[in-house]
């Protein structure tokens, strides 16, 4: 069984497949790729608003303003490219409903953008207007979002054809962590992911054959697993570290890396729809 929209509804088959038929889908199809750009700024546009908003509140970035500075400055721009990615996204789904109906891809983007919504709206924006402070309802919110996240990672990773597309998700967590890390903490985390693009490298290109998929697949996949451990070590670290501070608890700067990686995850997913 595959994890595709189709799976879980079959009934609405003969509703889909009418769907680039009727309005709007008949007359979005012929703008197809118009749609699709709009909808990839959208998704750019809050992506970027939110790094910048989940940087300072885990501590780094725009560190000039208070986080809740920072929550007034992109919260028109945040909700202009939540409307804009529902939107476009409604309307280029519509005139495509019946590739996205089998999408084991598309199930992960779902998941992940449920995610990305209660973790933006019930954590992070929250989180932020009241300057890191947290309550209750903040941690419900967290613990939602971290639950439909696994989700879509769990659709992402075990999908056929689509797998490899979580490694956008770990290269996306590299990158922040490097960015966030400082002092000792990063030369060394720094120095043991490069020893494991190079331990990667000489295994998958020259110990195992470039074209044995069999050996390869099962390889990549327990690399994953290692960076993986090893960035979300990384992160550990520099929570604890941390402690108790101004933009508040480990737990809560650790939603903020949530809420940058799932809209990493939801659009890494969209890229992947073309395959499966």
């Amino acid at each position: 069984m595959t994890m595709a929209p189709q799976d879980f509804f079959p009934a609405l088959a003969d509703w889909v497949a009418t769907l680039d038929d009727v309005w709007p889908g008949v007359v979005i199809k012929p703008y197809f790729a118009q749609w699709e750009v709009g909808h990839l700024l959208s998704l750019a546009l809050l992506g970027g608003c939110s790094i910048l908003l989940n940087l300072r509140l885990i501590g780094f970035g725009l560190t000039d303003e208070s986080p809740s500075e920072v929550q007034r400055s992109t919260r028109a721009w945040m909700h202009l490219g939540v409307v804009g990615v529902i939107l476009t996204g409604l309307l280029i789904g519509a005139s495509n409903a019946e590739r996205l109906y089998t999408s084991e891809a598309f199930t992960a983007k779902m998941l992940g953008l449920a995610a990305a919504l209660v973790l933006t709206y019930g954590v992070s924006m929250p989180l932020a207007s009241a300057d890191g402070r947290g309550n209750g309802a903040i941690r419900i919110a967290g613990v939602a979002g971290l639950l439909l996240w696994a989700g879509s990672l769990w659709v992402f990773g075990v999908g056929k054809l689509i797998n490899p597309g979580v490694w956008h998700v770990i290269f996306a967590g590299g990158l922040i962590v490097l960015f966030v890390a400082r002092g000792r903490t990063r030369i060394v985390y720094a120095a043991g992911l490069a020893a494991l693009v190079v331990a990667q490298f000489v295994t998958t290109r020259l110990v195992i054959d470039p074209e044995d998929y069999a050996r390869l697949d099962p390889t990549n996949k327990a690399f994953a697993w290692v960076f993986a451990a090893w960035i979300l070590g990384a992160i550990a670290t520099q929570l604890a570290s941390g402690g108790r501070s101004a933009e508040g608890t480990p737990f809560t700067r650790g939603l903020a890396y949530a809420a940058i990686l799932v809209w990493i995850t939801t659009a890494a997913a969209g890229r992947w729809i073309a395959f499966a």
